[in-house]
């Protein structure tokens, strides 16, 4: 939609068995090729065809593991005030924008559970490109490179989910400033360990997070958002936006990250 591609849309089926528990996306042939090394499987069909962006792909997942929770529903959001009006319980978004570097609106996908799931393990991974293994134990890829038009290291979170409430994340913050760090250290906050400027002249960004505080909610969805408009829309519909630019003093795309 607002591109100069191909119409394509998206169709899925509901059933009694065999759900998809996880989807992702694909604008790279590495990235193709982790999540063939992972069991996925590819929709083949370039969601960006005749459109000049990115080689965007749709892959899916199959699993049984304690992490994996039936999708079933979908939907498409097309703009920011969308983007929050979809930001319900048990729905999760998609980070990479089906009109990636095409021009036209910025389309993401939502997913809904069949039941309530929790953030319970965030990782960063820089480096090791295919990210399969993550994959194989259950995590799910935020679908945008955090360090993009940077020209640094390939960044990506991956988090896992539970159904398990007792076992979720309810906190997070990024620090730019290691002096700030013995404080986070002393209030129960873990660190996560991979420079999120990794491989640029951004400043040093490190993402932290927390579970068991009793005065904060459960985390149970997390994201990130490129749009200005985002920002803003997503704050005022109760949605947690870290007010740092993940590409901080770096050539980078401006990105911030959310959760509820």
């Amino acid at each position: 939609k607002g591109a100069r591609g191909n119409k394509i849309f998206l169709w899925y089926k509901t059933a009694d068995y065999r759900a998809i528990t996880r989807i992702q996306f694909s604008f790279n042939d590495w990235m193709k090729q982790g999540l063939k090394d992972a069991g996925y499987r590819l929709v083949d069909k370039d969601l960006n065809k005749g459109a000049g962006g990115s080689d965007v792909f749709l892959w899916f997942f199959k699993g049984y593991t304690e992490y994996d929770v039936p999708i079933v529903e979908l939907d498409l959001s097309t703009d920011a005030e969308d983007n929050t009006k979809k930001g319900q319980p048990q729905w999760e978004r998609s980070a990479c924008d089906l009109n990636r570097k095409a021009g036209g609106d910025l389309i993401y996908l939502w997913m809904k559970r069949q039941h309530q799931t929790y953030i319970c393990d965030i990782q960063v991974n820089a480096g090791d490109i295919s990210n399969y293994e993550l994959f194989r134990e259950g995590y799910t890829r935020i679908d945008e490179d955090i360090n993009r038009d940077s020209g640094g290291s390939d960044i990506l979170i991956f988090y896992q989910q539970t159904t398990d409430e007792k076992k979720a994340i309810t906190d997070l913050k990024i620090t730019t400033d290691t002096s700030k760090e013995s404080r986070l250290v002393k209030a129960g906050y873990q660190k996560v360990k991979t420079n999120l400027n990794d491989g640029t002249k951004g400043t040093p960004l490190y993402l932290w997070y927390k579970k068991h505080e009793v005065t904060k909610s459960p985390i149970s969805f997390i994201t990130v958002i490129l749009h200005p408009k985002a920002k803003e829309a997503y704050s005022k519909a109760g949605v947690n936006v870290i007010d740092t630019d993940l590409n901080l003093k770096s050539s980078g795309h401006k990105m911030f990250l959310c959760f509820k």
